[in-house]
């Protein structure tokens, strides 16, 4: 099996996706969102990369949520912090979600044989799925501001740390996996103090969102996989 990593979602290329299951990662906060609002029972998840494009797709009974510049959206019901997306607010609801890096990095994805959305809070599960489906494997880091973002790195490292283990056969990755390989297992027991030194971790926590990066920052905190089918996230 190959895995590839991508550093951010201005990086990626369509062709880098062909015949390939892809992860897209944004741990502060898209990707972990999607799963916190699966587990509150949303339906489905539609990804707009767009606020007009969020706005057209929304149907009676939706929900939209959403975030430009870490702030929610104006007349959005929710924003993208994973502890908003309770049950009262989603349950049975498909959710249609816009953010700045999240969201886009989908869209990039869309070549890929199979994708899903995998963040520190569900990798184990994640790495599972992927493997799952028998494709090599491309993890694309959303990054943030077009750059790259550690925390998307780390995660990165630690799918890469679970994809080794539970591979029955030869694991390949590049140099920038091997590299974010080493990162997680240097750091894997100070993921929140390193997510939280870095500049969208930083930013967050000055904004008053410090309790979304310390979610965000748990490992295998849950089992759920969003996984695209058709326009929408459903659970794998």
């Amino acid at each position: 099996m190959q895995v590839g990593v991508i550093a951010s979602v201005n990086e990626a290329r369509a062709d880098q996706f062909s015949h390939r299951t892809a992860i897209v990662i944004d741990v502060l906060r898209a990707t972990s969102t999607m799963v916190a609002a699966m587990k509150a029972g949303a339906a489905s998840i539609v990804p707009a990369e767009t606020v007009m494009e969020a706005r057209a797709l929304l149907r009676p009974g939706d929900v939209l949520g959403g975030e430009r510049f870490n702030r929610k959206i104006t007349g959005f019901e929710l924003g993208n912090s994973p502890l908003e997306y309770r049950k009262e607010a989603i349950d049975g609801k498909r959710l249609i979600l816009t953010t700045t890096n999240g969201t886009r990095a989908i869209m990039k994805a869309m070549r890929a044989e199979n994708i899903l959305t995998g963040a520190i809070v569900n990798a184990t599960a994640c790495a599972r799925a992927a493997m799952e489906l028998r494709r090599d494997i491309v993890l694309l880091c959303a990054g943030s501001n077009d750059e790259f973002a550690i925390e998307d790195g780390l995660c990165a490292g630690l799918l890469l740390d679970r994809l080794e283990n539970q591979c029955q056969h030869s694991f390949e990755t590049d140099d920038f996996g091997t590299a974010m390989l080493a990162l997680y297992r240097n750091r894997a027991d100070k993921l929140l103090e390193t997510i939280s030194q870095g500049s969208a971790g930083r930013r967050l926590i000055k904004m008053g969102f410090g309790r979304d990066v310390e979610w965000c920052s748990v490992p295998d905190s849950d089992d759920i996989v969003p996984r695209l089918n058709g326009d929408a996230l459903t659970k794998c």
